[in-house]
């Protein structure tokens, strides 16, 4: 077995990996980066980028059908399911050169394509290798869960590492799970000619805004996407092609294809953290506010560490272990200013606090301003005006913001810097936003906080009315 030595060894080639790995070895560490599957990880193979490419699809054939408000006349789509399939295998394709074991290599990163495990409290061995550093981060990522339904597995499924494989259109597609992916799924391939059911356990978008929630709940229903709330899987059967799931009512839901989304689990199995003296919860491995593990030695960043599972999220993290790591100085992750997005349409987004969290930290002291998407011309102009803007406000700074409407993944992230720089209201009024655009709503939101504060108050207009007697 080959003996090898490093400053900093990353497990994983996702998205937080990758960053550590090419920060670090662009500064001048000695890096090694261990993954035993797919460079680029479960967001550039199996989640995010996939998913958004069918969501690209299924937005076209959506419009065709809905042409005629904009003057041009409805066409029935031609679906080719297992076109739209190879359109997000070709996006893949695009992008996985900038997540290439040769271009890392050419960063200066020794890149070994084979699974770790410790051995030790700073040992690791991969393949032939036994590799000692300084720091190790895990970046591992997670998988998804398969909750353990009665029949579930002798019945063919699909997860998200599976999905992209089918080329053939499900005929009617079950989906366990009403979180984002799911109902991201589920819009999708209606609009790409599927019948489709969403078997929901609790609440649908349940970590969302209710109130936000069911505005696209409601968008989904009208395009025909059955969501069955409150709807808790019993037990599956059946075979490819004609499954049922029965939930705890009694009721029967029948379809082709089962499709599982009901969350995701840890990948640590084959880490042997024990030899290490690192801990784990039931969320994933232990980690204090610098993503330290229970060995000081070793972070844990991404899904891993247990906290938001957000690719976005790991690349954060990634900053935060090159600066401890690196360059030895304090450096704590925080989740206040970390947005998040369902990429419906209209689409879902939120950073911070919701108005029921934020009524129950502050109370009394927080305010909610308020706009409609119906007010913003440019929605007016191009037929988006379903959504709404929440920003919840204590003492002038905003504490959360919740947005659902077109473009809720874009407008979110001024209101993310806003709250990271702990910058108030005044700031987004200040801005200025070209007319006519989407991005004006933010603006009009923090014109929604002051309005009451200049024009329903009584102490302006008298000081307005006096200065004007003395203004020559």
């Amino acid at each position: 077995m080959e003996k090898l030595k490093c400053d900093l060894l990353i497990l994983g080639a996702g998205s937080g990996g990758l960053s550590v790995a090419a920060g670090a070895s662009q500064m001048g560490a000695d890096v090694i980066l261990l993954e035993g599957h797919k460079m680029g990880g479960d967001c550039l193979n199996y989640g995010c980028v996939p998913s958004k490419a069918l969501i690209a699809s299924a937005k076209v054939a959506h419009g065709m059908e809905h042409a005629a408000v904009y003057g041009v006349a409805n066409a029935v789509p031609q679906v080719d399911y297992a076109a739209a399939q190879n359109h997000v295998a070709d996006v893949i394709s695009q992008i996985e050169p900038v997540d290439s074991q040769e271009r890392f290599e050419g960063f200066g990163v020794r890149v070994i394509r084979e699974y770790g495990r410790f051995v030790s409290d700073r040992e690791v061995e991969a393949g032939n290798y036994r590799i000692t550093a300084r720091r190790i981060v895990l970046a591992t990522g997670s998988s998804p869960l398969v909750p353990p339904i009665p029949g579930m597995d002798g019945v063919p499924y699909l997860a998200n590492e599976t999905l992209w494989k089918l080329r053939e259109r499900p005929e009617h597609l079950l989906i366990i799970g009403g979180g984002p992916i799911g109902m991201e799924m589920a819009q999708a391939h209606r609009r790409l000619g599927c019948a489709v059911t969403v078997i929901e356990g609790a609440r649908a978008l349940g970590k969302d805004d209710p109130e936000l929630a069911g505005i696209v709940l409601e968008t989904l229903r009208e395009e025909g996407v059955e969501i069955a709330e409150e709807a808790l899987a019993q037990e599956v059967r059946g075979q490819a092609g004609a499954i049922e799931v029965e939930v705890k009512d009694g009721r029967v839901f029948r379809g082709s294809h089962l499709l599982v989304a009901v969350g995701r689990k840890p990948n640590i199995d084959r880490l042997n953290l024990e030899a290490a003296g690192i801990e784990t919860t039931k969320t994933g491995i232990k980690v204090d506010a610098s993503l330290k593990s229970t060995n000081s030695r070793v972070y844990a960043i991404g899904d891993v560490a247990g906290g938001m599972q957000f690719t976005h999220v790991a690349g954060y993290h990634a900053g935060i272990v090159i600066r401890s790591a690196l360059l030895g100085l304090p450096a704590k992750a925080k989740t206040d200013h970390i947005p998040w997005a369902t990429y419906t349409s209209p689409e879902l987004a939120q950073v911070g606090l919701t108005e029921d969290a934020a009524r129950k930290a502050h109370g009394d002291r927080m305010e909610v301003a308020r706009f409609d998407y119906h007010h913003n011309d440019r929605a007016i102009a191009e037929r988006r005006t379903r959504g709404v803007i929440k920003v919840m406000v204590v003492k002038g700074r905003p504490v959360g913001v919740s947005i659902v409407g077109h473009q809720a993944g874009e407008l979110i992230n001024l209101w993310s810097l806003v709250i990271a720089n702990r910058l108030k209201m005044s700031a987004v009024s200040n801005m200025v936003s070209p007319y006519p655009t989407i991005g004006e709503i933010n603006k009009r939101a923090a014109g929604a906080y002051f309005s009451p504060r200049l024009f329903e108050n009584e102490t302006v207009k008298k000081v307005v009315r006096l200065v004007q007697r003395w203004l020559p």
